[in-house]
């Protein structure tokens, strides 16, 4: 490659980290804080990471459709730049309006789908093979890195203004860094055109017949399924590991209870730096482990989520029970389970890659945005807290704590019916590698029946 090309592909890797569902969690940092100025409970708290989620979720396929069709770039240079407005509006909601916070968040979730779609697929008109995967690595060290830095940044706003608000007034200046690396340095590739079989050489073929094909995929639909199951307990974490560390801390270590804001938000902080070691770590080593154990056996790929998913389930649970005994073993406990969850991101992205044809792939990303999200980190913090506030007995500090650390629980068996999945992914994995490279005639590939029949 040449050093425009480097610079090319490099601007468009750096334009996006910040944004790939990582700075948006900026006002989860500062949840203490946001309960007590609108005075909601653990319900209506969940909502926050729930309506943006949805959101998010419903524009996907919309999204993957356009980015299948049109300009990839000005695509999401339009997104994010419609991501930072948003989130700027949404630092100026008055107290006595709290729906307008969930419409504000709702919003946020156009910009990131227009890009969580998209963005897989230009890194896959880039790059092939090892070096694709190296690649997505690279890219998906934003979704830890950039949750991490939300935490840490809407801690330590908070702490230093005295107010939660600017949390999410310092986010929205990366969007115009991030757009203008979109608009002036990256180009738009041609779809499919390092690999084998460019874009003019593929026959598109409708909607209908693009998602017919990808439900007859055994593969794409299993991973998708084990994928949510990791959705399900980032979401779960991403909104309430700092609020139930902090409950821990009132309860056992005689910690002030937020009654008036600002609230103590090191919990936050601490998490936040967690998040961002155990993701590099976690995707490094997923994508290292991967490369390494395709040497022996084709089926690497979904067998390395599958132990991810599987030593993460333990590690979480120990540390939901740790927390009123052991601070510093709950801390250490999160971070191994959130190091193995990490090793998930960037090897699912590629499984979807090769195993779905070039035309279909954004299409691909958006079904697996939504059917994730849907059953994963869309219900799951509202679920989690609504399960909490059925199970608090009186509303004492002790049950607090309590009735959010057994909802928490769930997580852990949640991780291990993800790993489940993706166990029974590898046995499909090599079947449908082969028929997305083989020669493409424009029709929906035939494939034996393999259980999951309610997708034909």
């Amino acid at each position: 490659p040449t050093p425009l090309s480097i610079l090319v592909r490099a601007s468009f890797l750096i334009s996006h980290m910040p944004y790939n569902t990582g700075l948006s969690l900026s006002c989860l940092g500062v949840l203490p804080d946001i309960e007590q100025y609108f005075g909601i409970n653990d319900g209506n708290s969940g909502l926050l990471q729930t309506v943006f989620i949805c959101s998010y979720m419903f524009l996907a396929p919309v999204f993957g459709y356009l980015g299948d069709r049109y300009n990839r770039k000005m695509i999401m240079s339009v997104g994010i730049g419609f991501w930072s407005i948003v989130t700027l509006a949404s630092s100026y909601t008055p107290k006595e309006y709290f729906w307008l916070l969930l419409l504000t968040r709702g919003l946020v979730g156009v910009g990131e789908a227009s890009y969580s779609t998209i963005a897989p697929t230009i890194i896959a008109d880039l790059y092939i093979k090892e070096r694709r995967t190296q690649m997505l690595s690279v890219f998906y060290f934003a979704i830890p890195v950039g949750s991490g830095l939300g935490y840490i940044v809407g801690s330590k706003v908070d702490d230093l203004a005295g107010d939660w608000h600017w949390a999410l007034r310092v986010t929205p200046a990366l969007g115009l860094v991030a757009v203008s690396l979109l608009l002036f340095v990256v180009k738009e590739p041609k779809r499919g055109a390092i690999e084998a079989r460019p874009e003019h050489t593929l026959q598109r073929t409708s909607w209908l017949g693009d998602m017919k094909a990808l439900c007859r995929n055994p593969s794409f639909v299993l991973s998708t399924f084990g994928f949510t199951a990791v959705a399900f307990v980032t979401g779960s974490l991403a909104l309430w590991a700092p609020a139930f560390l902090f409950r821990a801390a009132v309860f056992t270590e005689g910690r002030p209870p937020c009654v008036k804001g600002p609230c103590d938000t090191s919990d936050s902080l601490y998490f936040g730096i967690i998040t961002v070691v155990s993701g590099i770590l976690g995707v490094a080593s997923g994508a290292e482990v991967s490369r390494r154990l395709r040497l022996r056996t084709p089926r690497a790929d979904p067998l390395v989520c599958a132990l991810g998913l599987l030593l993460s389930a333990p590690f979480l649970y120990l540390a939901i029970v740790f927390a009123q005994a052991s601070p510093i073993a709950t801390y250490v406990f999160i971070f191994l389970g959130e190091t193995f969850l990490s090793m998930n991101w960037a090897i699912v992205a590629d499984i979807l890659l090769y195993v779905v044809v070039p035309t279909r792939r954004s299409t691909a990303e958006a079904f697996q945005i939504v059917l994730s999200h849907l059953l994963g980190d869309a219900g799951s913090p509202y679920l989690i807290g609504v399960v909490s506030d059925s199970l608090k007995q009186t509303d004492s500090y002790l049950w607090q704590f309590r009735s959010l650390q057994l909802s928490l629980l769930t997580c852990s068996f949640v991780a291990v019916g993800g790993g489940a999945f993706f166990l029974a992914t590898a046995l499909f994995i090599e079947k449908d590698r082969q028929r997305a490279t083989a020669p493409y005639t424009g029709q929906c590939p035939q494939s034996q029946p393999w259980g999951i029949g309610i997708f034909f």
